[in-house]
């Protein structure tokens, strides 16, 4: 069974939020002075307390990957016409199986560059609080998304 502790929460003068954490407190949860907590809303007016992790955000790019067909009438002397046709987007789609994904790049950006970055490719969602874009667009450590 985890210990639990009621204690006053206090904001800073810049608006930080903070409680003050006694010996036993410290000692029974295993956090240590200068310590970044995430603070985890219970929903029932209190707050479970968790160590940071150091991590970083991680932005992958990939290129979906599909094999589509394509029935395509052409002149029996020239067949090759028949991918003038595909090329030029004007044959209708016969099949199309999901081939995966690739990644073609990686690497670390800071939170705000991913929120620039959001509002780019995301323009409709500009308006919208950090927090929502993070819930709906961010993968947390751990998390898996929604749907499949």
């Amino acid at each position: 069974m985890s210990k639990s502790w009621v204690c006053e929460v206090e904001q800073a003068p810049d608006g930080e939020y903070f409680i003050q954490m006694t010996d036993e407190m410290l000692e029974g949860s295993g956090f240590a002075i200068g310590d970044e907590l995430d603070w985890i809303d219970n929903k029932d007016g209190s707050f479970t307390l968790t160590k940071k992790k150091d991590t970083v955000w991680v932005l992958v790019e990939c290129v979906a990957q599909y094999r589509m067909r394509y029935m395509v009438e052409a002149p029996r002397e020239h067949p090759e016409y028949a991918m003038d046709t595909v090329t030029m987007d004007e044959a209708k789609e016969f099949s199309q199986q999901y081939l995966g994904e690739v990644i073609t790049s990686h690497r670390v950006v800071s939170q705000e560059e991913a929120l620039e970055m959001s509002d780019v490719d995301n323009d409709y969602t500009v308006g919208w609080d950090t927090a929502n874009k993070m819930r709906c667009f961010f993968t947390k450590e751990g998390e898996t998304r929604e749907y499949k």
